[in-house]
């Protein structure tokens, strides 16, 4: 395990803009959701946070002068890079943040087989007859749908939600059906985890000073679900939706997860594969927000952006 240098930051005082101009491409009301980092629907301060947390972290990463995920460079292109990264470092030295907050299914976890197949399967001996592309269409009609019964889809262990959730895609309102269905996704045979490093990294993040939580919209199996797929014991903190009575967007359970790890949301950044839930809502409660797949790849890529390698 490695710091990144601070010399690294000569880095940002390079022009390597691909067009070779150092502006900063303008934000519209026609640009779609895609484009946030970009600028959609940032605040003039927030949109400038975005900018300077991508190449700060790709010139503390050595990648000074690559194209980033935006399509643009880093260096004098990004505006305020220079400043955020002296400010951080200025602040933890090499560590830019305290905390790493982590989305749980699609970033730290995904489904071992296709949700539709899954159904189908248990579902043949109860008489479900729909193929597996009507049961992902009725799913996603009925995943879209108000939830009417509480302010909250996951309250407590979700049942009454996931019941009209199985039922819709299926046709078949059995309860001894949506048992085998609902049990089959507290197990480690319904999931394995994104990363394959994921494990070391987070023991070098921890190492390093660096506090690392869990914040998903999910019920209370998620604990369960964690300690089945032995990874529990790598956060020191889990904040569920569930459990908080938030579900992102909404600020409160990003606040909630830094209240538990005992650190401020400014000194956090966080994970997760959704614009809307994870960008958009960690933004909003003041903690930075890096999306995977497209701002970060891996767990290694994320603990080399905050000063810690491997």
């Amino acid at each position: 395990m490695a710091r990144v240098p601070r010399s690294s930051i000569s880095a940002l005082f390079r022009f390597s803009t691909k067009s070779g101009t150092s502006s900063l491409p303008q934000s519209s009301s026609s640009s779609s959701p895609r484009e946030f980092s970009r600028g959609f629907g940032c605040k003039p301060d927030l949109h400038f946070r975005v900018y300077s947390a991508k190449a700060a972290a790709a010139a503390a990463c050595g990648h000074e002068g690559t194209l980033l995920s935006d399509g643009f460079r880093c260096g004098w292109d990004l505006v305020g890079a220079r400043e955020y990264l002296e400010y951080r470092m200025a602040r933890y030295g090499d560590i830019t943040h305290k905390a790493l907050l982590v989305d749980a299914v699609g970033t730290l976890l995904v489904p071992s087989q296709p949700m539709a197949q899954i159904y189908r399967q248990f579902g043949e001996k109860y008489g479900v007859q729909f193929s597996e592309d009507e049961i992902l269409n009725r799913y996603r009609w009925a995943y879209e749908q108000p939830w009417g019964r509480s302010r909250l889809r996951y309250v407590d262990d979700g049942r009454p939600f996931w019941q009209f959730i199985v039922t819709s895609s299926t046709g078949c309102s059995d309860a001894q059906y949506f048992e085998e269905l609902y049990q089959y996704y507290t197990t480690d045979k319904a999931w394995h985890l994104c990363d394959p490093d994921a494990e070391k990294v987070f023991e070098a993040l921890r190492g390093a000073g660096v506090k690392v939580a869990v914040v998903s919209n999910f019920d209370t199996r998620l604990r369960p679900l964690l300690r089945a797929l032995k990874c529990d014991h790598w956060f020191d903190a889990v904040a569920v939706s569930a459990e908080v009575a938030a579900e992102k967007p909404n600020p409160t359970i990003f606040l909630r997860a830094c209240d538990l790890l005992g650190v401020k949301p400014e000194d956090a950044v966080h994970v997760g594969d959704d614009r809307r839930n994870d960008l958009w809502g960690a933004r909003d409660a003041g903690c930075d927000a890096w999306l995977w797949g497209s701002d970060v790849h891996s767990f290694k890529e994320v603990a080399e952006r905050i000063g810690v390698r491997l």
